[in-house]
Formats: C-alpha cells, structure tokens, sequence
C-alpha cells in the first residue's frame, strides 16, 4: 500500500492547530472559560441568595444558610468552578491562579464537575421539578457548565504527563467533603443527600452507597486520564 496515501503527521499537527487552537491564551479558549466563569459565579451567588432566603424564611440566620449551602457538594463544586475558570480567563498571578491554572488541576475540577452532573441527572433529578429562576439556577449548576467545561477540556486543555499515584490525589476533595458532611450530619441531623441520610438509612447502608458513588468517581477518572493519554495525541500536542 502507498504510503503517500496517508497524511503526514507534522501536517496533521499543523491543521489540528488551526482547526482546535489548544493554546488556553487563544481568544477562543478565554472566551469560553469567561463564559464558563461568568456562568458559575451566576449559579454560585444565585444558589446562595436561594438558600440564605429559604432559611431565613424558615427562622434561620444568614449563618444558617452559609452553613446550609456548603453542605451540597453541588455549590462547593461550583464555586471551584468559578474560581478555576476565571484564572484561565484572566490569567492572574496570584498563586491561586496558577494553581488552578495547571492541566492536572483543570481536569480535577472538570472530572469533579462532570461527576455532580451525571450523579445529579441520573440519581436527584427525579425528586423534585423547580420553576422559574430556579430552574435556570438548577440546570446551571448540573448540566450547562459542566457540559461547557468539558468542551474546554477537550479542546483546550493539553496533554499532561498523568500517573495513578498522583491522580489518587484527585480523591482528597470528595472523601474529604463525605466524611466532613457525615460529621456535620450527625451533628445537626440534616444531610443534603437521600442517599447519604443516616437517619434514615443506616451508616452500612450509606457506607454501601457511598462505595458505589466512589467506584463511580474512580471510572469517571480513569476515562479522563485514558482519554488525556490516548485520546487527544493530535488535537492536543503536550505543552511545558
């Protein structure tokens, strides 16, 4: 067979430059993480006016609704979002910024915002129908900027160097918000999730439940890291 039926490698490379620009200071890539930015500050304050205001509405302080609000997995998620993009789009100095900045920390964020999505659609969604602003707010948060972030990903994030030791990091920020959550739980009673509620499940039937969410974490981020080292070898060349 003809090997000059075939493209060149080197031209392939040039014209995925042109057609996915991966550099994150392209226009493109600012423009859709300021919009994936603009959209989780949006939900996040939002979400915090929704909750502050149930509260208060209920005899509760605007304490009691901060203390509400960052018991969702959901708005802590999203406000790491928040903070994420808005380094990517204004490409601050602040070392904040450059830590959100790094490959390995953008695909961390974006696994961890494609997992409240697809654990929402698939496990919370069915359980109530909001309205109005708050269904604008509601599909914000769970469908429309992770989907959006996972378009940024693809396309304008390069290839890193991945390892599993390191990758097992990743697993810090949802056991650490499980145990903390199962704290405060036993503490006030409340707990965001059916499906995490002790009081009316049991701590093995919760310990059952939050094994199947962490298998699923655990596939969620095998997919990304399978994808970030075979699946992106010409869009996305690896850059220093």
């Amino acid at each position: 067979m003809n090997h000059e039926q075939f493209p060149d490698p080197e031209s392939l490379d040039s014209f995925a430059e042109r057609l996915y620009p991966e550099r994150r200071q392209s226009s493109a890539a600012r423009a859709l993480a300021c919009l994936i930015a603009s959209i989780s500050w949006f939900a996040f304050v939002a979400q915090t006016d929704i909750t502050i205001s149930r509260l208060l509405a209920r005899g509760g302080g605007v304490l009691d609704g901060l203390d509400r609000l960052t018991m969702y997995l959901t708005n802590l998620t999203i406000l790491m979002s928040a903070l994420c993009f808005t380094s990517l789009a204004l490409s601050l100095k602040t070392p904040l910024s450059r830590f959100f900045r790094q490959p390995a920390v953008i695909t961390a964020v974006v696994t961890y915002l494609a997992f409240v999505g697809i654990a929402y659609n698939l496990l919370l969604r069915q359980l109530w129908t909001p309205t109005g602003f708050r269904a604008l707010v509601n599909e914000s948060l769970h469908t429309v900027v992770p989907l959006l972030a996972i378009v940024y990903w693809i396309f304008f994030v390069p290839v890193f160097q991945a390892s599993w030791r390191k990758a097992l990091l990743w697993l810090a920020y949802p056991l650490g918000y499980l145990f903390i959550t199962l704290w405060r739980g036993a503490l006030s009673g409340f707990y965001p999730y059916p499906f995490i509620d002790v009081n009316a499940l049991g701590y093995l039937r919760v310990a059952v439940n939050a094994s199947l969410l962490l298998v699923g974490f655990l596939g969620l981020m095998a997919l990304f890291i399978a994808v970030n080292r075979s699946g992106k070898p010409v869009l996305l060349r690896k850059q220093d």
